[in-house]
């Protein structure tokens, strides 16, 4: 993925994020959400499911630059969109499993070369 490109969809994420949150905020206080209980009440769950899922877009993109293999891809994408965190904490100690003792820690982060 490109620098533009990743420009584009976290300003993508950003500004509608901003804008959802904001309409959101003109409907009902945050602090009198109660969930789905009552109508205006949905536009927070609403704006929370989406700053859920932009999470995982987020942390996918990262597994994206870290897999190479686009079987892997793949499925990480889906186990991340249908399990959230419970697939991004897998996919997190999947990725310290193979970190080698004595490698700086901070080299989990990074696509592994070919050696």
């Amino acid at each position: 993925m490109t620098k533009t490109r990743l420009q584009i969809l976290f300003g993508f994420i950003f500004l509608s994020l901003l804008l959802f949150t904001s309409f959101a905020s003109t409907q009902q206080s945050v602090m009198a959400w109660q969930g789905l209980i009552r109508e205006p009440d949905r536009w927070w769950t609403i704006a929370t499911l989406i700053d859920a899922y932009y999470g995982f877009i987020t942390f996918y993109v990262w597994v994206a630059y870290k897999e190479t293999a686009w079987l892997k891809r793949v499925a990480w994408f889906i186990a991340i969109m249908a399990l959230g965190n419970m697939a991004m904490s897998a996919y997190v100690l999947w990725q310290l499993r193979q970190h080698r003792s004595g490698e700086p820690l901070a080299g989990i982060l990074l696509r592994r070369t070919a050696a």
